[in-house]
């Protein structure tokens, strides 16, 4: 069934109301009509069974069913911070990184970054990102939309370090040292509800002077086994272990 994300203004008791592309999307791509059934989730991730009154290619209106209460969040909020890669792969980073449940994706300019983005360009790339987001969460039945932040220096993600639970920066030389214990140490210290940031670096990996600021700010270094991944399959590793820790192994 399809998904649609909404502000909260745009849910009333009774109604819900979609316009500008999602109602282009649901009139023109998906041909629905009145009579047909979605599901409707605000900013407070509320998802609701609806169906549909009018259709228009501007404004869909929508009568509330009844209220769906299946949680597919991670019992901890993760947040990706993302050293710049090459080409489009922070797209495939975001697209699904959102599928295996991060809540934000940090992208930041590492010492051994190749891609450079200015205010102009990373203000695009954000707004592409954020889209590539929102379809990802529609069609993996997430309950929010990831947060895509402003990108931003080595030296500023060191400052929002504390701000997390706990930090893990995901180091080619611990993998490479056969490190295999640090990860999971970590997920086993936090609770539901707490917050974990995890870096990876760029194609190039993390500097030694990165990695010394970032142990520094309250970040542990980790491997995730002894093979070396690429910077897009690391975050997705991580996810990937995450969700079998909290959510498969029970």
């Amino acid at each position: 069934m399809q998904r649609y994300f909404v502000a909260n203004e745009q849910m009333s008791d009774k109604h819900v109301t979609i316009n500008s592309d999602d109602a282009a999307h649901i009139t023109k791509v998906m041909r629905m009509q009145p009579g047909d059934t979605i599901v409707c989730i605000n900013q407070e991730q509320r998802a609701l069974l609806c169906v549909l009154e009018s259709v228009t290619l501007n404004e869909v209106t929508a009568s509330i069913k009844e209220e769906l209460f299946a949680n597919t969040e991670l019992p901890i909020s993760v947040t990706i911070a993302q050293g710049l890669p090459k080409g489009d792969k922070l797209d495939f980073i975001v697209q699904k990184g959102t599928e295996l449940g991060a809540v934000g994706f940090l992208p930041f300019s590492a010492a051994r970054s190749i891609v450079k983005w200015d205010a102009k360009k990373g203000a695009k790339k954000r707004e592409r990102l954020e889209k590539i987001a929102k379809e990802s969460a529609e069609q993996s039945y997430r309950l929010m939309v990831p947060t895509i932040f402003t990108s931003s220096s080595s030296k500023q993600l060191t400052e929002l370090i504390n701000t997390f639970t706990a930090c893990v920066v995901l180091a080619e030389e611990k993998a490479k040292a056969n490190e295999t214990s640090a990860f999971a140490t970590q997920l086993q210290e936090l609770s539901p509800g707490d917050s974990l940031l995890v870096i990876v670096g760029p194609e190039g990996g993390i500097t030694n002077e990165e990695l010394e600021e970032f142990e520094r700010a309250g970040a542990k270094s980790c491997g995730l086994g002894p093979r070396i991944l690429r910077t897009e399959t690391a975050s997705l590793a991580a996810l990937a272990a995450i969700s079998y820790h909290y959510e498969l192994m029970r």
